[in-house]
């Protein structure tokens, strides 16, 4: 089995955010990989691995940072697949981070999720792999036909909350 999505941290303390992103893919049944770069410490392995990607059978490259948070703009600058950046909260309530992955120059997009939001980066790959997997696309109408059953059953209990001024 090959990997198809390549989920990239700077450091293994972002692991606690980026397990939520593995969940996403292993629900899927989307293959993927998990390994640690850091665009300051191993930016020799960082291009290595990026340049390398789409010839390896990568499809999109998740890619996790704090505080500077190049990493996912480096990978963007060498490689043609997509990149999502997930900004961590390591400083700064993940502000700094953010800014980094967002604010990238003409012609290096990053798509970026919100402070954290490593589960969000997980279905964003799944659903960009599913454009041209019938498979994945499938996953991706069960994923959210559960998101919707959720809200449903959400109500279902939220008229069992009392308050002497609930109309409903």
């Amino acid at each position: 089995m090959k990997p198809l999505v390549s989920i990239i941290m700077g450091s293994t303390s972002d692991l606690p955010v980026m397990e939520k992103t593995a969940r996403i893919l292993n629900d899927m049944k989307i293959p993927f990989e998990m390994n640690a770069l850091s665009a300051h410490r191993t930016p020799e392995e960082v291009e290595k691995f990026a340049r390398g990607a789409a010839a390896r059978g990568i499809k999109v490259i998740i890619a996790a940072a704090g505080m500077a948070a190049h990493l996912p703009g480096v990978i963007a600058a060498m490689t043609p697949l997509p990149v999502i950046g997930v900004p961590i909260n390591a400083s700064f309530e993940g502000l700094d981070s953010i800014f980094s992955i967002l604010q990238m120059p003409p012609g290096i997009p990053v798509a970026t999720v919100g402070v954290n939001a490593s589960q969000n980066a997980g279905i964003l790959a799944a659903q960009i792999i599913a454009a041209g997997d019938e498979k994945v696309m499938k996953e991706i109408i069960r994923y959210k036909e559960d998101l919707k059953k959720k809200i449903v059953e959400a109500n279902t209990e939220l008229k069992k909350v009392q308050f002497k001024y609930k109309t409903n």
